[in-house]
Parts: C-alpha cells; structure tokens; sequence
C-alpha cells in the first residue's frame, strides 16, 4: 500500500514531468500527425511512451551522472537528431509543394512509423538532459521514494501521449480538405527546421 509520501512523490513526478512534455516540438508534432492521420497510432503512442519510461527509469537509477564525463556521446545525438529533423521537414515542405501527398491516404509502413517514432525520442539530445540528468537528479532529492517520482513522471508520459495521439481525433473535422493539410504540414516544416537548426547549433 503506498504511503501518502510515495503518493506525494508520485505527484510530484507526475507534474513534473508535464512541465517537461507539454510543449510544441517535433515529437509531439509528429504524434499530433500521426493522430489526425488515424494510422498507427498505438503504435506511435506506446512507443513513446516505452522510451519515455526507459530513459526515466535510466535517469532516476543515477545514469545521468555518467553523462558529464561522456560530452561526445551528446555531440554525436545532436548531429544526428539535427541531420533527421532537417530531413523530415524537408519531406514536410515536399508535401505542402505537392498536396497530393499531404492528405492521409497515403499510408506510411510500419517500419517506417516506428523508425520515425523511435527516432524522434531517441535521437532529440533535448531529451537526455530533461530525463537523464534534470528529472534523476530531482527525483534523488527524495531518497526511498525517487522511483514513485520516477512512476509518476512515466505515468504523465504515458497520459500525455495517449490524449495527444487519441485527443487529435477531435480536430478532423477541421482537416477534411487539401488546403487544411498542407497548412499543417508547412506548420510542421517550420517546426522540424528550426529546431534541426538550433540543435545543430547547440542553442
């Protein structure tokens, strides 16, 4: 039975690992995409929110520390993750140039949606030093109860991801056009360039 502490701490994950999350990037970008497209959708989410959980996990049994002595490791993930970013908005803009391609209809493979839903938790750097190293370390700020924050902040993952995923759903009536979804994906080449541009830049 959980003590109120452990609940307390849990909570407390829970909220801050939402702080974490709840933002417009290329993941969430991707996973908004995915629901309005209604394609592989628990796939996508499960995904995300398995590595979320795996990283979170890392991160609270002290991995982040080893983070410090290994700058290379960062380097090489911000190299490749600005390299796949630059490229998906690239296919972004291909697809608001030629709208044919924009409309969901065309299915992507399975192997290309877990590629791509792999590729954008593991290959964002942003997301080492937000799991890793910030949440570990504020989680071993509450030594005996830093795995029900760690639980906690797995479960806002999990949540975040499903309403995302799921809740988009409720914007379709709004994309039943070409227009509407060459919008979205201008919105999502701006997205995916700019933050291929500034992690490159390491800023």
């Amino acid at each position: 039975m959980l003590t109120s502490a452990a609940l307390a701490a849990a909570a407390a994950g829970l909220l801050f690992s939402l702080s974490l999350i709840v933002a417009i990037g290329p993941q969430n970008t991707y996973v908004l995409r995915v629901g309005l497209q209604r394609h592989r959708v628990l796939t996508v989410v499960t995904l995300c929110a398995l590595s979320d959980a795996v990283l979170i996990a890392v991160g609270v049994a002290g991995a982040g520390s080893a983070m410090d002595g290994r700058p290379w490791v960062l380097r090489a993930v911000r190299i490749g993750g600005a390299l796949f970013l630059l490229g998906y908005g690239a296919r972004a803009a291909r697809r608001v140039l030629h709208p044919e391609a924009a409309e969901p209809g065309s299915a992507a493979a399975l192997t290309s949606v877990v590629g791509t839903a792999l590729a954008f938790t593991w290959l964002n750097p942003g997301v080492y030093l937000d799991t890793l190293v910030l949440l570990g370390s504020v989680a071993n700020t509450r030594p005996g109860y830093q795995w029900c924050f760690g639980g906690g902040a797995a479960l806002a993952s999990s949540l975040w991801f499903a309403g995302l995923g799921y809740g988009s759903r409720l914007l379709t009536p709004l994309f039943t056009g070409r227009r509407a979804w060459q919008s979205l994906d201008a919105f999502v080449a701006v997205v995916m360039v700019l933050t291929g541009l500034r992690v490159l830049l390491g800023r």
